[in-house]
């Protein structure tokens, strides 16, 4: 029954909504993302430097850096080892579609948070698809019910999922039980978490930006080894994408519509544009406007997509002659064979470490989010005074040791079920923001 509806909800019409609330932005902001590439380039990434010299609170490489914690994960390994084997080499076209748009949709959604964050009694930013929701699109109960399932996806795929994913992979690769890896993750979170987003932030700066460098150090090394290759695998890649023989019957429109389903598909679940998961990750931020944040949005899918997930590719597709389908592997399983072909047991200690930082970042990231969510529908349901243990439950400790206990059980559990069940919450999540994105899409500007 869960499989049925994760087709369902994931099914082409979800596809189709990504894909053209992307093409709308694009084609409203001019091709912003083309258009002015040198221009956002240096407002965010060349900006850094600047940002180090003024440093006051949470910055915006920070947040940046956060949100890429929160995309960057299992989804460059695993998912892109499966877009393959499941949809051939075209679907990485169809990933590199679905980025160079969903730089729009990550510009659009991130713009509009911040614009309509707010300070709560506290003082900390209130920020993301709920915010807009309630502000912008004046529909506070959708505000509602995107938290209640951004909640639900913290808990599953933000949390059990990515702690599995390190347990079975350091059980695999080292030997260690996976109640060990349990205790001593769920310690290294609750040591970070209890920071609160200033510790995300600071952990996350200096995770992300090192681990992603080793790993494209090592993924260039394969790649530049089979150099003479890199010709023959862009020609498996645009012909797997359009094939030029009856394009719309036999077995190559089926071909076309599994590298088109796969590629979008994954990735989305790769760079979260859509999901409103960037809005909140940005809110954090101080000095800064919402033109910035947006560009710092399509900088991450630009860094999460077009360059990681090229990168696993293409040490795949260079390792398995472009038949990854052929290897006999799937999943991280493919991407570590693939690295060991060329590196020998270093390139599987490349693959694991990847896979431990990379799910890590992703754990602190997504408890940020599904705090930023359990509070606001808390102090929701307070306004209306409704549901008065939810929100008991959803306010101070509770939470977290709910998230805490969902790291510890993901290294325990088989995930096959939950992994599903999560993926439905992450889609159905997307719902209200895409009708956010779509009627607000008159306050989205660009900087000319």
């Amino acid at each position: 029954m869960i499989h049925r509806i994760h087709e369902l909800v994931w099914g082409p019409w979800l596809l189709l909504l990504f894909l053209g609330i992307g093409i709308a932005y694009t084609i409203k902001t001019g091709f912003f993302q083309v258009r002015k590439l040198p221009y956002w380039w240096m407002q965010t990434i060349g900006s850094i430097r600047e940002e180090e010299d003024e440093k006051k609170g949470v910055t915006k490489f920070q947040t940046a850096c956060t949100a890429l914690a929160a995309t960057i994960g299992t989804g460059n390994i695993v998912g892109v080892a499966t877009a393959l084997t499941a949809g051939g080499p075209g679907a990485i076209f169809w990933m590199w579609v679905s980025a160079a748009i969903g730089m729009m949709t990550g510009y659009a959604e991130t713009m509009l948070g911040i614009r309509y964050r707010y300070r709560d009694h506290k003082g900390a930013w209130v920020c993301g698809p709920m915010v807009y929701l309630e502000r912008g699109l004046k529909k506070p109960y959708l505000g509602m019910i995107y938290s209640f399932l951004c909640i639900m996806v913290s808990l599953g795929m933000g949390s059990m999922v990515q702690s599995n994913s390190i347990a079975e992979t350091m059980e695999y690769s080292f030997g260690i039980p996976s109640v060990s890896i349990g205790i001593v993750l769920t310690a290294m979170v609750l040591l970070v978490i209890l920071g609160g987003i200033s510790r995300i932030a600071f952990v996350s700066e200096r995770l992300i930006p090192i681990s992603a460098g080793i790993y494209m150090l090592f993924s260039m090394v394969v790649i530049m080894s089979c150099f003479d290759k890199i010709p023959y695998i862009f020609q498996c890649i645009f012909n797997d994408a359009f094939q030029p023989i009856s394009i719309f019957s036999g077995t190559a429109g089926y071909g076309i519509s599994r590298s088109l389903q796969y590629g979008i598909s994954r990735g989305v679940f790769s760079n979260e544009a859509g999901l409103g998961s960037m809005a909140v990750l940005h809110g954090a931020a101080e000095d800064t406007t919402p033109e910035q944040q947006g560009m710092w949005a399509m900088f991450e899918v630009f860094f999460d997509t077009i360059l990681i997930c090229t990168m696993t590719a293409f040490v795949i597709l260079c390792m398995t002659e472009g038949d990854a389908a052929g290897s006999g592997y799937d999943g991280a399983a493919l991407t570590a064979y693939s690295f060991s072909k060329r590196l020998g047991p270093l390139g599987q200690y490349v693959v694991s470490g990847a896979m431990l930082v990379f799910a890590f970042a992703t754990i602190i990231a997504w408890y940020y989010l599904g705090r930023q969510a359990a509070g606001y529908l808390a102090e929701s349901l307070k306004k209306r005074n409704k549901l008065y243990i939810l929100q008991r439950i959803l306010r101070g400790k509770i939470y977290t040791m709910l998230y805490l206990g969902a790291v510890f059980l993901g290294c325990l559990a088989k995930l096959e079920t939950v992994w599903e069940f999560s993926d439905i919450w992450n889609g159905l999540m997307a719902l209200p923001n895409i009708i956010a994105l779509i009627v607000l899409m008159k306050e989205v500007k660009v900087p000319k």
